[in-house]
């Protein structure tokens, strides 16, 4: 837990105030300034101010505590100061005028040999004026601290969308604290990293720390409470580990060089967008989706699987990756968690996803190209999800990011539906043994004949949808280039 005799604002640098040229301090004993910090100001004339002290402050005096006899007793100095490096004081400042011309030389060794910076405070400079400058500074820090925390929350979400979500948190992070990031497993395995790994031994001791905030096994097989964060420092590194919240014994490790105001935060934002990313996201309860699953299995209706998974009516949504390469399952999670569903589906390059109708998205998602079906009823479920296919072959030859299936009344609704399937039933059957025909014949006619686009959005070589174009006119015996027949056939197509 925090110290709460520490305020929460940044301390000053013991440096910074003596930067300031307009209060022209000057340090004339004591260690060197670099290290030490201000955590807030206090004036006294007390001659033993170890009881209005907690720790940190720059003490101010002008030395009217001081008696006139005190050149001829060295020990007062001696025990005055030994009393604030007693209290935890972070330095003295001493202001000449009106009572002392220069700083008493007995009080100048005293700071000496305890170790306590002694400042020269000119008489032109008041006690108020250095406390307004501390807090000023104390102010700059804050903000500064403020708009670096804002920075990388900003920078960290952005990751968190893209589609390898938990390599980009990472290394976001490791840039932000300009060290290592590490993602342990449950069995301290370590599954992704990134950023400028360090040695074996702080590596080693980075993994034995994660240990201490994963959750053991307590009696009745509940896990016992772990802390949420341990650090630890080893060779000029700074090492802490943050337990995830989902419970299931992930652990975000982070090894840096420093560590500056803000930085604690900023890994704490990682590890919750991480505790996201590794959990199960659910629409409705586990035991709930696993009845619904087994329901299917073993041959019950979607209507009546339904219920069981929330609110219809639904859509499916169908999503592929920019870039090359095929999403991870952690990837398909996120992408499920943006879309507020845990009915999720990692099929080779491309994600499908089951959601409430509402739940549809209606803006691009960055690193996602999206096709989407209309709203449905659960028996149709399977149309949704090949309308969802098309809407994602389209959206990707046009180079859309996303692209909604769009349902509206249609020549082809002044047909009963069963003469308009058996009509493409006869029309098509020369293609019935051929499904890559088919579905070729079906994209470049939706993408008017563009043999470039119709390759995008099939994933084949554009030489092969000419020849897969060709074979669909010579055995269809028919001109596919005559707009009647391409009419006819993409009503056939509609219904099949």
């Amino acid at each position: 837990m925090p110290d709460p005799s520490v305020p929460p604002t940044p301390p000053v640098p013991l440096t910074a105030l003596l930067a300031r040229e307009d209060l022209a301090l000057r340090q004339i004993a004591g260690p060197s300034a670099e290290g030490v910090v201000v955590h807030w100001v206090h004036t006294s004339e007390m001659a033993d101010p170890y009881p209005y002290l907690l720790g940190g402050e720059l003490l101010l005096s002008a030395g009217v505590h001081i008696p006139s006899a005190a050149g001829s007793r060295p020990s007062y100095f001696d025990d005055y100061v030994s009393r604030i490096v007693a209290a935890g004081g972070a330095a003295l400042g001493f202001g000449l005028a009106p009572v002392h011309d220069t700083v008493p030389e007995g009080l100048v060794a005293a700071c000496a040999g305890h170790g306590l910076p002694l400042l020269e405070v000119p008489p032109r400079t008041t006690f108020s004026g250095v406390a307004r400058a501390v807090w000023q500074l104390m102010a700059r820090a804050r903000l500064a601290e403020l708009r670096h925390v804002t920075e990388a929350q900003q920078s960290l979400a952005s990751a968190a969308s893209r589609p390898d979500p938990v390599p980009s948190v990472l290394r976001r992070l490791a840039q932000r604290l300009s060290g290592w990031a590490v993602l342990y497993g449950p069995e301290g395995t370590r599954i992704a990293a990134a950023g400028r790994e360090p040695g074996e031994e702080a590596r080693g001791a980075l993994g034995r720390l994660a240990g201490v905030v994963r959750p053991a096994d307590g009696p009745a097989g509940r896990p016992d409470p772990a802390p949420a964060s341990a650090t630890d420092s080893l060779a000029g590194l700074h090492l802490a580990a943050y337990g995830l919240g989902a419970g299931h014994g992930f652990v975000l490790g982070v090894a840096a060089p420093g560590r500056t105001a803000g930085d604690h935060t900023v890994a704490s934002v990682a590890a919750v967008l991480l505790s996201l990313l590794t959990g199960e996201q659910q629409s409705g309860t586990g035991a709930a989706r696993s009845s619904a699953l087994v329901r299917l299995l073993l041959g019950v209706p979607p209507e009546e699987v339904a219920p069981l998974l929330g609110d219809g009516p639904w859509a499916v949504v169908r999503a592929r990756p920019d870039g090359e390469g095929a999403p991870d399952p952690v990837a398909a999670s996120a992408l499920g968690a943006a879309l507020g569903s845990a009915l999720v589906d990692p099929a080779g390059d491309v994600v499908r996803v089951l959601v409430p109708a509402g739940r549809a998205p209606d803006a691009p998602l960055p690193g996602w190209t999206l096709g989407v079906s209309a709203a449905v009823r659960p028996e149709d479920w399977p149309t949704a999800d090949t309308q969802a296919a098309r809407a994602l072959a389209r959206a990707r030859a046009t180079r859309v990011p996303l692209l909604r299936h769009g349902a509206r009344p249609a020549l082809a609704d002044l047909l009963p539906p069963d003469e308009a399937a058996a009509h493409a039933r006869a029309l098509l059957a020369p293609l019935t043994a051929h499904p890559a025909l088919t579905e070729t014949l079906r994209t470049w006619l939706s993408l008017h004949g563009s043999w470039d686009r119709t390759a995008v959005a099939l994933s084949v070589h554009r030489n092969t949808v000419r020849q897969r174009i060709a074979r669909c006119a010579t055995l269809l015996a028919t001109d596919l280039d005559d707009p009647d027949v391409r009419m006819e056939l993409w009503f056939a197509l509609r219904h099949v």
